[in-house]
């Protein structure tokens, strides 16, 4: 496994995952000039092409898959996922939400695909989330334990208009597979900046970890929505 697979999971976040459960079936479309995932490129800096398609149930059940060109240099050239999992939002503004999230590389010469387990807690504009790996191929990485892998992260989402909101977050790996990937454990964070048309949704990241020798990256994003 490269050392930049580990970054190539499709969400970093399950409260993407739990707004799509309003709908009863919806897709997306959209595209980024750097994927990245826990501050990390999927795509060598290069521009991705993704979408994806959800089933949500008004009890909060959703179920849905997602897929992103990558570039990991080995002749990976795709990410497929697929999830399920339930969550609320509640009147009160408090947000919970579970899931159960695989990761496929159905293209890959290797064994790399994983699945995580994901656990967000909220309430209104702030949330923290763990994710843990249950279960991986043989080829994830170098590790005795390829399932020693965690995540923890934090996300502050403050809305500036009705259309327009900045975003903070941090996030922190860790676990046998991350050290042996990058070296150490470590932290990404970034800020964004969102804006809703009439047309999808535009956004503004900068985003860096405390990897050594990396550099800030700056990514443009756009995404469109919509039912089926």
């Amino acid at each position: 496994m490269k050392k930049s697979l580990l970054q190539a999971v499709a969400l970093s976040s399950t409260l993407l995952l739990s707004g799509s459960a309003l709908a009863e079936v919806s897709a997306n479309i959209g595209a980024t000039s750097n994927y990245l995932w826990r501050g990390q490129t999927q795509t060598d800096d290069s521009v991705a092409v993704q979408g994806g398609i959800d089933y949500g149930h008004e009890s909060g059940f959703y179920v849905g898959g997602w897929a992103s060109n990558v570039d990991f240099g080995d002749g990976t050239t795709y990410e497929a996922d697929v999830y399920l999992g339930f969550g609320q939002e509640l009147d009160s503004g408090f947000i919970y939400d579970i899931s159960y999230l695989y990761y496929a590389y159905p293209d890959s010469d290797d064994s790399y695909d994983f699945g995580e387990v994901s656990l967000t807690l909220g309430y209104k504009w702030f949330d923290v989330g763990y994710s843990t790996v249950v279960n991986a191929d043989s080829d994830v990485s170098g590790a005795e334990d390829e399932t020693d892998w965690n995540y923890l992260q934090a996300n502050l989402t403050i809305p500036v208009s009705d259309t327009l909101s900045v975003g903070l977050h941090y996030g922190y790996s860790s676990g046998d597979v991350v050290e042996d990937l990058n070296g150490d454990t470590y932290s990404d964070y970034n800020v964004s900046l969102s804006a809703d048309t009439d047309i999808g949704t535009v956004s503004f990241m900068v985003s860096s970890t405390d990897l050594d020798e990396d550099d800030a990256k700056v990514v443009l994003g756009y995404s469109y929505g919509f039912d089926l």
